[in-house]
Formats: C-alpha cells, structure tokens, sequence
C-alpha cells in the first residue's frame, strides 16, 4: 500500500490519522518538530502528505511550498484554518486538495484515495519501460538494475522517442525534426554528436548496446 506522511502538531489529531490510515492498510510516517518537516517529508519518499497549516515555529503554506520546489508527490491540507483566503492560497502553492477540520474519516480517506489514484495516473504517464529500462520524463532520469543517471536535454528527447516506439527503427530525419522542432537544415553530424553522447551516458547504469544503429536509416533500441 502506499506510503502517507503526516505533518501535525495535535499529537491526538495525529495518533487518531495514524490508527485510522493503519486500519486501512497505508504505511504512515510522520514528524513531531517542523523545523524540517519539508525535508522530512521528502526523503521519506512517501506517496501523499497529509499537512496541517498551524504549525508551531512555521506555517503549512511554507511547507506546501518547499515541497512543491522538489516534488510533485500529492499534498492534501487538513486545517482548522478555512478561510477562502487560506483555501486558495494553499491551492495556489500546490497543494492539491484541502479539507476543513474537524473531518469525516470516510470523506478523508475518499479524498486520499483519488488523490494516489490520480498520482498514479500522472506517473503512468509520466514514464515509460522497455526490457527492464525505466525512463522518467518529468525528472530526466533513466534507470536500470537499481543504477539511475540524469539525462541531458537532447538525451532525454532521443531516448524518448526510441523508446516509445520500442521495436521499430526511427529514421534520422525523423529523430532531428523532434530535436529541433524544426525542418530547417541541421548538420546531420549534430545528431550522430547527440546519440554517442547518449550511449555513453547510458554505459554509466550498465545499458551497452541498448541502442542500436542501422546504417542509412536511424536508429532504435
């Protein structure tokens, strides 16, 4: 089950959140100082933060921020604060959703849900796998056998592409007008320039020849 990280001053609040979500099969985590409750919150590598915006020493909408800077993980506000200024303005740092205390726990636990639903969404979308190679557009990275490097710009477009349409050869041509967005004429060394660049960052996560050439006609993995 997923992963719920809780930011909640009310030690009673957050031992009720903590039985409830157990109850229902999530794993919880949780701070009890803010000081670094956003670094906290992210190297917990949970999947949703529950976050309330009365802190002691900070404020939620702070927190929302920092972690928004670093992560797209699902934040839902849970505060007794409910002001239409303090709804739009959590909203507006990227919070995705907000409830008002005191809470239903069906309502909660409804809203949980679609959120990691709707995260889950975003990151199917968001990557794309073939023969144990996992490449993640939103953060540029690809990764193999647990090793995971960052990708270049151009990396990332070519390796993109190959890897969507996985089994099929993609022409030069086709490949330079995804890079540059352009039909204008490119030294078509500048490609041959950008794929080595490629295979030789992918060697660093042990990918050799994962890339394929066929000679005057493109390229595929």
């Amino acid at each position: 089950m997923a992963r719920i990280y809780i930011v909640e001053d009310d030690e009673a609040i957050r031992g009720e959140l903590i039985t409830l979500l157990n109850r229902e099969g999530y794993e919880v985590a949780w701070c009890e100082s803010f000081d670094n409750a956003a670094a906290e919150a992210l190297a917990s590598a949970s999947d949703l933060v529950l976050l309330d915006l009365s802190l002691p020493q900070t404020d939620g909408q702070l927190i929302c921020r920092e972690i928004r800077q670093s992560s797209e993980v699902p934040i839902i506000v849970l505060t007794s604060r409910t002001t239409e200024v303090d709804e739009v303005m959590s909203m507006t740092l990227g919070a995705d959703d907000f409830i008002a205390k005191p809470y239903s726990s069906r309502v909660l636990l409804a809203h949980i849900s679609a959120a990691l639903r709707r995260s889950g969404a975003a990151l199917a979308k968001a990557t794309v796998e073939y023969k144990g190679v996992r490449l993640n557009l939103s953060r540029s990275e690809v990764s193999f056998n647990g090793a995971t490097v960052e990708l270049t710009k151009n990396e990332l477009k070519i390796l993109s592409l190959l890897m969507k349409r996985a089994g099929a050869i993609v022409s030069r041509e086709e490949l330079m007008r995804d890079l540059w967005d352009s039909d204008v004429f490119i030294d078509d060394n500048t490609l041959t320039v950008n794929v080595n660049r490629l295979r030789n960052t992918l060697t660093k996560i042990g990918l050799q020849g994962f890339l394929t050439t066929h000679r005057g006609m493109g390229y595929s993995v």
